[in-house]
């Protein structure tokens, strides 16, 4: 029995996130499909997270078990050949028996994006929230520094039957930065909760508003409560970006 790890990367536009849903459609199900008819088999998929509805990831981890001989270099290629446009894999390699593309993550970053300009921009349409005010980058990237460290985040976390027990994190980069009129926000973390990321950049533009003070962030976490902190942002200009393992090279 070979375990092996999938590095994938899809589009979300038209995706119902990746865990399989029961009457949507879901990036799993659509990979599933492609699996099947590569090596007739369905295999119990393993994803290293559960991105939501309309969320897109540029690179996505999954673990399977298979006792099937083919090469991973065609496994490459032949899961490519079936697989829509807005989804592909970028690497397979064999990893340890014990492997689990989710319970052997050390953290994961993502990146939301804001095209900030009167104008929208069609390339970036479901790729970046539309924001036409006047966003202060230092100001949003003072506020996002207080995310950073182990903290409890119960202010940025919808509460739902996924979410129980301890909802303490550990934040290792929160910055914002400016490329043009892309603003960018990026966050890595050794987990996240339900809509975490979206709930902090919900907060940021209450900061770029005036609403509330960079320093206030640190009061919203210490309040450990959901009203406390800003809006959820939309799904689509989040992305997840990278993917960290300890013992995978």
């Amino acid at each position: 029995m070979r375990n092996l790890l999938l590095t994938i990367c899809y589009d979300g536009s038209n995706y119902h996130g990746w865990q399989i849903q029961q009457n949507a459609v879901s990036v799993q199900q659509v990979f599933q499909d492609a699996l099947f008819k590569v090596i007739g088999e369905k295999p119990d998929i393993k994803g290293c997270s559960r991105t939501d509805s309309f969320v897109h990831a540029r690179q996505f981890c999954v673990s399977l078990k298979t006792e099937h001989s083919i090469p991973c270099k065609r496994f490459v290629g032949a899961l490519n050949h079936f697989l829509p446009e807005d989804i592909a894999v970028l690497d397979c390699r064999e990893v340890p028996p014990e492997f689990h593309a989710r319970y052997s993550c050390a953290g994961k970053e993502y990146i939301y994006q804001i095209w900030n300009n009167p104008v929208r921009n069609p390339f970036l349409n479901h790729r970046a929230l539309h924001y036409w005010y006047a966003l202060d980058e230092e100001r949003l990237n003072e506020a996002a520094g207080f995310f950073t460290g182990r903290h409890d985040f119960t202010s940025f976390c919808t509460m739902d039957a996924r979410e129980r027990g301890d909802l303490t994190r550990t934040v290792t980069k929160a910055e914002v930065k400016r490329e043009g009129d892309l603003v960018t926000f990026t966050v890595a973390a050794d987990g996240f909760l339900y809509n975490m990321v979206r709930i902090m950049v919900g907060t940021l533009l209450r900061v770029a508003q005036g609403k509330l003070e960079p320093r206030e962030v640190a009061d919203i976490i210490e309040a450990k409560n959901r009203a406390a902190a800003g809006p959820t942002a939309p799904p689509y200009g989040l992305f997840l970006n990278r993917v960290f393992y300890e013992d995978v090279k």
